[in-house]
């Protein structure tokens, strides 16, 4: 997949504002760095991938 380094930085970016904004304390903000790190080892991984990339490559379509 080749968008997986941009949508993770745009997926940091998301959670850096949220911290900024207090709209998300620290401690909640590592359950969900966690979150994300375990569940990319389950078998939900493969699902989740495949979701993203149906995402990723029809958002470019929305337009036309």
């Amino acid at each position: 997949m080749t968008v997986t380094i941009p949508l993770v930085l745009l997926l940091a970016a998301g959670l850096l504002a949220l911290l900024r904004f207090r709209a998300l304390g620290g401690g909640a903000a590592v359950v969900a760095v966690l979150f994300g790190f375990y569940l990319s080892s389950t078998d939900a991984n493969g699902t989740i991938n495949g979701l993203v990339s149906a995402i990723t490559s029809a958002i470019p379509n929305l337009g036309s």
